[in-house]
């Protein structure tokens, strides 16, 4: 058994253990959402990084999206529209190569997902464009409504220069 398949089996091992000391209503509706939730966003992760979507197409049109910190590119952005608009689009016309996702790990609790991933794509100018993320995801029927991103925001306006 590789080491990833042993964790896994250790998680589940554990969180049905942990379950057994709640009632079964609240432990079965809290691992359903949970398990649905992270297997939503898992397979959102995959499919872009196949190049067959994304984690944007998750959002409600009117999701939150925050950019943390207090660089130049750091915002609160209040529809899925406008944050594309001003965010993703301004982003990848300056990337020549999209940006590829490898997620390192997925933590949900109830409605809240936690993924942390690096992400790697090729700038126009020929740099290497770099970085590591931590999304704090709300989520709703299988949609995104709300995002915190904490990211490296300097790596992002030296890209965005």
């Amino acid at each position: 058994m590789n080491l990833n398949n042993r964790a896994k089996a250790i998680a589940y091992m554990t969180l049905m253990a942990v379950s057994s000391y709640y009632p079964a209503s609240a432990s079965t509706t809290a691992v359903t959402t949970e398990a649905a939730n992270t297997a939503i966003v898992q397979q959102a992760f995959e499919a872009w990084k196949q190049g067959q979507g994304s984690v944007f197409d998750l959002l409600t049109e009117d999701a939150q999206w925050t950019v943390a910190g207090y660089s130049p590119v750091s915002d609160t952005y209040r529809s899925r529209d406008s944050f594309i608009a001003q965010a993703v689009r301004p982003i990848t016309a300056r990337l020549a190569t999209p940006i590829t996702p490898e997620v390192k790990h997925i933590v949900a609790q109830a409605d809240q997902v936690m993924v942390i991933w690096d992400g790697v794509a090729t700038a126009k100018t020929g740099q290497p464009y770099e970085n590591s993320y931590a999304w704090h995801l709300t989520m709703a029927d299988g949609k995104i409504t709300h995002v915190n991103a904490f990211l490296d925001t300097w790596k992002l306006v030296q890209l965005m220069e």
